[in-house]
């Protein structure tokens, strides 16, 4: 599979996580479709390019915390998402670590569904 055709498959898994985020919590709004693509685009972004990067710098916190440093990573690209993309809103701690574990889901799942669809 090419770079580009991988992007635009992550970008649209993180869509429909985007997407099922929205419908599952009262305290996330993301406006219309611009707002929708456009964070999910970060997100994409953050998580291809960003994450991994701030992952190998703060490993030691990583390895101490037994991996929940890794998890707010998670949230802090959520964060990033909602503070680029306009009519994007999560209120709440709580609500961000859902939104998180519910963005997470899904990218795997829908990951694990594209591999055996694959073969």
């Amino acid at each position: 599979m090419t770079l580009l055709v991988r992007f635009l498959v992550l970008w649209g898994i993180n869509v429909l996580a985007l997407i099922v985020v929205d419908w599952m919590f009262d305290s996330v709004t993301i406006g219309r479709w611009g707002s929708l693509l456009l964070g999910a685009f970060v997100l994409t972004i953050g998580n291809t390019i960003l994450k991994p990067i701030l992952a190998i710098l703060t490993l030691p916190l990583i390895i101490v915390t037994f991996g929940l440093a890794y998890f707010a990573l998670n949230v802090l690209m959520l964060a990033l998402a909602e503070w680029v993309a306009p009519d994007f809103s999560i209120s709440g701690f709580w609500t961000y670590v859902g939104a998180a574990i519910v963005v997470w889901l899904v990218n795997v799942t829908v990951g694990w569904l594209l591999d055996r669809a694959r073969g």
